[in-house]
């Protein structure tokens, strides 16, 4: 077992289910759920109840079993397959779907899913416990994601992320609105100094990270917005856009929860995805309808 210590961070109280599911972003509401349950989760030292309003500066600490490696097993998990051939395939990964097995969500992930698809047709490269993954979106993020079946499929996308030549298209809707039409955020990304699971805009220890966006709808303080990445750093639009002061509408860890305004969840989805074929060459591009929850919320804003 592992016990792991946070310090609440967020900008107003959050129910302590919620808040696990932001400190660990691993978590389902369900997962987190479970634990307080079992009695596993104590906030300043003593048990409480998910409904618990948990505030700045308070201590939660969580006794978590960390997932072996050899304990993914498949799972009869619908996917929505885009594309798929014997090198690899694309899929549109729901909200609020984690990618692959981590502390305290050992299963219901992707991974799992793709396990019970494609049996042993994955590749290797990312070991037992990511099988045929690529690149990741976050749990709270929706859209196209790109798998690999093959060591070699896996090697040439990878190199294809890497060389910034893969086109990766998001839609967002952000509080407020830039103050230009179109542009580019260049700012590094690195851990965020005290919050270890947050990242930040910081020179210390950082990757360069650019992001291009351009406005599609501005209302009555949102924007409806479409990001185009350069680079694909870890939470990367959701941390230059609260930068820019316009965080994702639902984005509960940087500052994009609104009062007075009903939605479900976090709004942004990878909406586009391009690349080239590792085996025949040929660019193949992919485009995703919005998701209902992302429509309604469009529409609410109308």
């Amino acid at each position: 077992m592992e016990n792991k210590i946070y310090i609440a961070q967020f900008e107003k109280p959050l129910r302590l289910d919620s808040a696990l599911c932001v400190l660990e972003e691993s978590f389902t509401r369900s997962t987190a759920a479970r634990l307080i349950r079992e009695g596993k989760v104590l906030v300043n030292g003593e048990p409480a109840d998910k409904s618990l309003k948990v505030g700045k500066g308070e201590e939660i600490s969580v006794e978590i079993a960390p997932p072996k490696e050899d304990e993914n097993t498949p799972q009869n998990i619908p996917l929505q397959i885009v594309f798929e051939d014997e090198h690899l395939l694309v899929v549109n990964k729901p909200k609020g779907m984690v990618v692959h097995p981590a502390a305290g969500n050992p299963d219901g992930t992707l991974v799992n899913a793709l396990l019970y698809h494609c049996g042993d047709s994955l590749s290797g490269i990312g070991g037992v416990a990511r099988p045929g993954i690529v690149h990741r979106i976050d749990k709270n993020t929706s859209g196209l994601l790109i798998v690999a079946k093959t060591d070699t499929a896996h090697i040439h996308l990878a190199e294809q992320i890497k060389e910034h030549s893969f086109t990766r298209e998001y839609e967002g809707i952000i509080i407020g609105c830039f103050k230009e039409y179109t542009g580019t955020i260049n700012a590094p990304i690195g851990r965020h100094p005290t919050h270890r699971k947050k990242m930040a805009v910081t020179l210390k220890n950082s990757k360069e990270a650019i992001t291009h966006y351009e406005v599609l709808q501005r209302y009555d303080g949102y924007s409806h917005v479409r990001f185009k990445l350069e680079t694909g750093r870890t939470h990367q639009i959701r941390v230059h856009s609260s930068y820019m002061g316009h965080p994702i509408l639902g984005d509960e860890v940087y500052g994009g929860m609104k009062k007075g305004l009903t939605f479900e969840g976090q709004c942004l989805h990878a909406k586009k995805i391009g690349f080239i074929h590792p085996i025949s060459g040929e660019y193949l591009e992919f485009d995703s309808e919005l998701p209902e929850y992302f429509a309604k919320q469009l529409e609410s804003l109308s």
